[in-house]
């Protein structure tokens, strides 16, 4: 749990999307730039991106944000990223799938939005899996 005395708070809704945004348009940019091996180094960003930079995917790192374990307060390890991001990768899998897969990857962003509009913490379900918070730094 981050302590009471940390100066770094919970991120907000607003740039967590804007950061999340952000790493999906470098992935779709990787995809095409790369037409072979794109898909699977977009996975790969996708489950591993947390763990980069101190706890930061490009996204998180462009707009000051950063994935903490709320256990010790210590950076995201590519441990946790895998386990926080396990959802979208999913997705982003089933995407190779003509509208199906789509359609389930919207369903995943949607259903992560509303819980992190609904929990106290600004927790999603990623977070749960991997006890850990995205926090301003």
């Amino acid at each position: 749990m981050l302590n009471s005395n940390d100066s770094n708070g919970k991120a907000g809704l607003l740039l967590r999307t804007a950061s999340k945004l952000l790493d999906f348009i470098i992935i779709a940019a990787v995809m095409e730039l790369i037409p072979n091996a794109g898909y699977f180094a977009g996975l790969a960003y996708i489950l591993l991106g947390d763990g980069f930079f101190d706890g930061r995917s490009l996204g998180k790192k462009l707009l000051k944000l950063k994935v903490v374990s709320t256990e010790n307060n210590a950076p995201c390890t590519f441990r946790e990223s895998i386990l926080r991001n396990s959802t979208f990768a999913v997705g982003l899998g089933l995407t190779i799938l003509p509208w199906i897969g789509w359609l389930f990857l919207l369903g995943i962003i949607i259903l992560e939005f509303i819980l992190v509009l609904g929990s106290t913490d600004g927790k999603r379900l990623g977070d749960e899996f991997a006890n850990t918070m995205v926090i301003e730094s």
